[in-house]
């Protein structure tokens, strides 16, 4: 996952190198150290004839245009860094921004049904709201959901795309990318990579073509910024500029440059955070308050938890870690994803999804480890212990390590009565 061959420069690169300098290579040249930012909303240009040919260029191909922007719908120096950024560490031709996660799935679902392909096969779970877009269909779509084993049953002649999340919010189960991308055929495979971030996969290396990020999340990393991004091969990535230059849901310039300041450390912070999550799932499999922890093969900050007990209570209980919706942040968040980010799912789908009413999901951010286990086990002493003693005796005897999952699921470690 470390040497990296795409980009400008002529010698592979490392991630952490290219998280630094991808989208900022001509800095020098313009005597500058930091990214500019653009704030402008309009551009002046006393060729009224050029510009409408260059307009007119862009509404037939979607390419950016050459030289000055013209309006911020359209076109933005600073967000156009980010985007060479991300594509860089995806590994995709091109990359186009958003204003949030869901806005960016917006566009690629009008993408794909302006070319009257209207179904789309997913597999569950995925994020709360992206299930809802898909499910409630206000986008015209139809959606036909499907284990990873029935895609191909699934396509239909106006496929236009098959979408999985992996590792999945909230549950963490994963996907066998390259098999899924098989069974896909000529159909365009999405992966929301959110949870993974390029540090830990490069879905288009497994045969995905089309990745989306909520940049909101781990790109961010800080908790005060909102976008989404979709790396793609230019000829889609053409689709998607016209669809956004025509709905509006363009990323503002300062969530840009705070995006792209984002992604110099974004190696840094994933594997640093996910040290300790990794820490936190080896004593959670031996609390013997913990039915099931779950875990993803390729590692990550984000850990997701059954309790006996009410996770309620779990919730009102800690003081360091903080009860929030969202992830990725350089601080401990915890969620109850039944009552929040996956409420708006029917709760017969959330539970066969695996989102069961005792399963909290945690994304462990930058503070010591030490301190963040103190917090959480005062915060699930707050609910009294629903197990029988034999259950608790027989927590000794637990492992302390994630156990291999099956392909294509989530590690389950499982607590002291193997549920």
């Amino acid at each position: 996952m470390d040497a990296m061959d795409y980009g400008p420069s002529a010698t592979p690169r490392a991630l952490a190198t290219e998280a630094v300098h991808a989208g900022r290579e001509d800095l020098a040249s313009l005597g500058l150290h930091a990214p500019p930012l653009d704030l402008s909303t309009t551009y002046p240009s006393y060729d009224a004839r050029a510009e409408a040919a260059r307009i007119d260029e862009f509404a037939t191909t979607g390419a950016r245009l050459d030289g000055p922007p013209v309006y911020a719908r359209l076109d933005n120096p600073t967000v156009a860094r980010f985007e060479e950024a991300l594509a860089r560490l995806e590994g995709t031709e091109a990359a186009v921004a958003f204003a949030s996660g869901m806005a960016a799935l917006t566009a690629v679902l009008l993408a794909r049904a302006s070319q009257g392909l209207r179904h789309v096969v997913a597999v569950r779970p995925l994020y709360g709201c992206s299930d809802h877009l898909l499910d409630a269909g206000l986008l015209g779509t139809e959606v036909t959901w499907t284990d990873p084993a029935g895609i191909a049953d699934a396509i239909r002649p106006d496929t236009g795309l098959v979408m999985v999340e992996s590792p999945a919010n909230p549950t963490l189960a994963e996907a066998d990318i390259r098999a899924l991308a098989h069974s896909c055929g000529s159909v365009p495979l999405l992966v929301d990579n959110t949870f993974a971030t390029p540090v830990l996969q490069r879905p288009v290396e497994q045969g995905a073509r089309i990745v989306l990020h909520s940049a909101t999340k781990y790109l961010g990393g800080h908790g005060d910024v909102m976008g989404g991004i979709v790396a793609c091969d230019e000829e889609f990535a053409r689709t998607l500029r016209q669809v956004r230059f025509a709905t509006g849901g363009v990323l503002h310039p300062l969530a840009g440059y705070l995006l792209l300041r984002g992604l110099s450390t974004l190696p840094v912070r994933v594997r640093a955070a996910s040290a300790t999550a990794a820490e936190l799932v080896r004593r959670l499999a031996t609390d013997p308050r913990i039915a099931r922890v779950h875990y993803p093969r390729i590692g990550g900050a984000m850990i997701a938890f059954e309790v006996y007990g009410d996770p309620h209570d779990v919730i009102a209980g800690v003081r360091l870690i903080t009860p929030a919706v969202s992830l990725g942040s350089v601080d401990t968040l915890i969620q109850h994803p039944a009552s929040i980010s996956h409420r708006i799912v029917a709760e017969g789908d959330r539970r066969s999804a695996g989102v069961s009413d005792r399963l909290l999901r945690m994304s462990v951010g930058l503070e010591d480890v030490e301190d963040l286990w103190r917090d959480l086990t005062q915060a699930l002493s707050c609910s009294p212990s629903e197990q029988p003693l034999a259950v608790a005796s027989a927590s000794a005897a637990a492992t302390g390590s994630a156990a291999p999952a099956a392909a294509g699921r989530s590690a389950e470690v499982p607590g002291p009565a193997g549920r």
